[in-house]
């Protein structure tokens, strides 16, 4: 059934890629944005034009205060000089009466039916009077006729009582017709924004039916869409073909839909039919892990008893002691502590103590095979040896050392471990004068590319590649260990750099987390 609704829909669903669903979203958003743009310029204009002529209204006002202002600077400064007479008196003087003659060229000048315009004529004369009269009071104290500057002192003080009054007349008459000016704007200003905010909520209405009307069309498809594969979901595979409408994204989506139907009946009936074919397999599989789990039972019983070792090997360190064999009696006793501390240790943490101890141990034996041929030695940080680091990671390296490095050189094999502080980070170094390693060996080795096939017999299986993933593993960083060798017969180091972080002022370290 399915087949043949393929079939038939086949047809259809041969075509390109259309018009997108992003490009009709940017269109419609194109759309929306540019009229809610020009919307809003326009409103923004008209708020602008309407705050334009509030600013302008009272600036008339504002004119005839300074005009009120430069008038009593001219008054103040003139009587400063008439009681001081001195320069900076007369300065400022000259100075508000150029002021105040500037501010009386705004004034009205000719007569008209006009009782605001008429008084600013008024005021504009009697200003001029008054500034003669003040400018013959500072010449006839200059010329000290005292007689004189006083008329004119008195003449000029009572023209200024009187222009006083005329723009404080003023000043109200214009403020009382600017108040009616100001409350038609404002009327004007408050029709404006509603009429605005109507074509904005119009507009904003208009832009979401449109985006309705599209999502509308790339949802629709979906929704089909995603009720068959509900009924696929719910083991319903005999479903009919989703319909392809559009040329968009969800088009092909859809078209891939209907492919994957067919490819999941399809896959279901090969799977029936390997069904028997798996089973068959599986029971082979199951006796082939049934024989390999004997023979590690077998493994497992021919394996030696630890404790049956341990107390072996006590027993013969307690009869050299007995014997009075105090050589045989220590290095038997490193040889139980080393084994004992790999079959403990070989999955748990240890500290760096019981490493290095182990270490020891280790370069200990070695010594009572070949004569002491191993020079080792040691420059500790003893606080900081009570880290918790991986079990078994020290003494590899330095088997390594010994078994790749210093063994079979013509001269004194050295190994030296160092444990410091540098900054914040604990460091292990374990260096060798042996024959170095190559830049490509060492970068093998980093990559785990290098296999161990030549490990050597007394090897404790635990190889570099091991130690440097578990000390990712734990420390969760890749830069934790690093190999370095100046060249050919000029020795390797290992350095391992651990992060650190001090609990207390009694420097009691701790790795950071």
């Amino acid at each position: 059934m399915i087949q043949k609704l393929w079939n038939k829909n086949k047809v259809g669903i041969k075509y390109k890629l259309g018009f997108s669903i992003q490009s009709k979203l940017v269109c419609v958003f194109l759309c929306t944005s540019l009229v809610l743009f020009f919307v809003n310029i326009v409103i923004y204009i008209n708020i602008n034009e309407m705050t334009a002529k509030i600013d302008k209204i009272y600036s008339s006002n504002v004119s005839i205060n300074q005009l009120q202002e430069a008038l009593d600077a001219t008054q103040d400064n003139m009587a400063e000089y008439l009681n001081t007479k001195s320069s900076d008196a007369m300065e400022a003087y000259y100075r508000s009466e150029q002021d105040y003659s500037l501010l009386l060229e705004d004034l009205n000048t000719t007569t008209v039916k006009n009782d605001v315009l008429l008084m600013e004529k008024n005021i504009r004369e009697m200003s001029l009077n008054y500034l003669e009269l003040t400018s013959s009071t500072i010449d006839a104290k200059r010329g000290r006729n005292v007689e004189k500057y006083s008329l004119y002192y008195e003449q000029s003080t009572k023209l200024y009582s009187y222009l006083t009054t005329f723009i404080f007349s003023l000043n109200n008459e214009q403020f009382k017709f600017n108040s009616n000016n100001y409350e038609i704007l404002l009327n004007s200003m408050r029709y404006s924004e509603m009429m605005n905010m109507v074509i904005l909520i119009f507009v904003s209405i208009l832009n979401i039916l449109l985006i309705i009307l599209l999502t509308s069309q790339i949802t629709s498809p979906l929704k089909k869409l995603a009720e068959t594969a509900n009924r696929i979901a719910e083991g319903k595979l005999d479903v009919e073909l989703v319909e392809v409408k559009t040329r968009d994204e969800v088009g092909v989506v859809t078209k891939a839909f209907n492919k994957m139907i067919l490819s999941i009946n399809q896959y279901i009936e090969k799977i029936k039919e390997s069904m028997e074919k798996e089973r068959a397999m599986k029971e082979k599989e199951l006796m082939i892990e049934t024989h390999l789990k004997d023979a590690q039972l077998k493994y497992l019983q021919a394996q030696i008893n630890p404790h049956f070792l341990f107390n072996t090997l006590n027993a013969g360190a307690q009869l050299a002691m007995m014997e009075n064999a105090e050589k045989t009696y220590t290095y038997i006793q490193n040889v139980a502590d080393f084994f004992r501390y790999n079959v403990k240790k070989n999955k748990d943490t240890a500290t760096l103590a019981e490493e290095i101890e182990l270490v020891d141990n280790y370069v200990y034996i070695l010594n009572v095979r070949f004569s002491g041929d191993i020079h080792f030695q040691k420059i500790i940080d003893d606080r900081l040896t009570k880290i918790q680091i991986p079990s078994m990671i020290l003494q590899p390296i330095v088997e390594n050392c010994i078994n790749y490095g210093i063994r079979g050189i013509d001269w004194q094999g050295l190994i030296e471990l160092s444990v410091y502080r540098r900054d914040d980070n604990l460091c292990i170094s374990i260096r060798d004068n042996g024959i170095g390693m190559s830049e490509e060996l060492i970068e093998k080795v980093m990559k785990s590319r290098l296999k161990e096939t030549d490990l050597s017999e007394n090897s404790n299986g635990v190889g570099l590649d091991n130690v440097i993933g578990r000390l990712r593993l734990f420390f969760d960083r890749e830069d934790v260990l690093k190999i370095t060798s100046a060249g050919e017969n000029m020795g390797t180091e290992v350095s391992i750099l651990i992060p650190l972080e001090c609990r207390d002022k009694d420097e009691d370290f701790y790795i950071k987390p």
